[in-house]
Parts: C-alpha cells; sequence; structure tokens
C-alpha cells in the first residue's frame, strides 16, 4: 500500500521559513516524480512544485520560484520541501504526491497517490 506521511506545518510569522518532509512508503520510490500541492481555506488545488525521479529536472509555481525549494532524498525515501520568506497567502494544507512516472507534472490529474496534508498558518 502506497502511504505518504507529511510532516513540519505549524505556525510561522511572515517572513519566516519551514520544511516540510513527506516520508514516502509501500512503492519504489525512486522510480517516480513527487510533488507538492496545496490547498488554502475555501480555495481549490494548486500545484506548487514538483521534482523528477533523480532530481534532474525540478520547478515550482511562478509565485513561488525564488522562495520554496523542492528536493528529494532517494536513500531515505523522503520529499522536503524548503518555503523561505512566507506570506500570509501562503497559508494551506500541503500534500504530497506521488506522479504516475518519473516526470512530473503540474496537473494534479497526473498524481495518483497523495498523502493527509499538512497545514501552514502564515501569520502575526
Amino acid at each position: 500500500e502506497v502511504q505518504l506521511v507529511e510532516s513540519g506545518g505549524g505556525l510561522v510569522q511572515p517572513g519566516g521559513s519551514l520544511r516540510l518532509s513527506c516520508a514516502a512508503s509501500g512503492f519504489t520510490f525512486a522510480d517516480y516524480a513527487m510533488s507538492w500541492v496545496r490547498q488554502a481555506p475555501g480555495k481549490g488545488l494548486e500545484w506548487v512544485s514538483g521534482i523528477s525521479w533523480n532530481s534532474g529536472r525540478k520547478d515550482s509555481a511562478e509565485s513561488m520560484k525564488g522562495r520554496f525549494t523542492i528536493s528529494r532524498d532517494n536513500a531515505k525515501r523522503t520529499l522536503y520541501l524548503q518555503m523561505n520568506s512566507l506570506k500570509a497567502e501562503d497559508t494551506a494544507v500541503y500534500y504530497c504526491a506521488k506522479s504516475h512516472n518519473e516526470y512530473y507534472s503540474d496537473s494534479v490529474g497526473d498524481m495518483d497517490a497523495w498523502g493527509k496534508g499538512t497545514l501552514v498558518t502564515v501569520s502575526s
């Protein structure tokens, strides 16, 4: 059974930083691209960042470029999201998602497994 377990969320002040982690099990982590997707209160799912199977390709949504960095450690079967310069509008539940193949997509329809999410609240 595929399992994705996020951690690292919490309350942070504007301008602060957080590092999210996602522990994966139940599949060959190194064979698949992974993404972070978020859902702000009252809004739909928004792709945040994606990384290919070997970290050779990675990207983030335009509003997060320069602030968020995705990475992975295949030996540890763990996905990360380093978030810096956080803004109030970054408040959301952040989900770790597995792609159906080795290359990431910014379409949530191309993701076939999801974690339960971790809440990030940016507020003073």
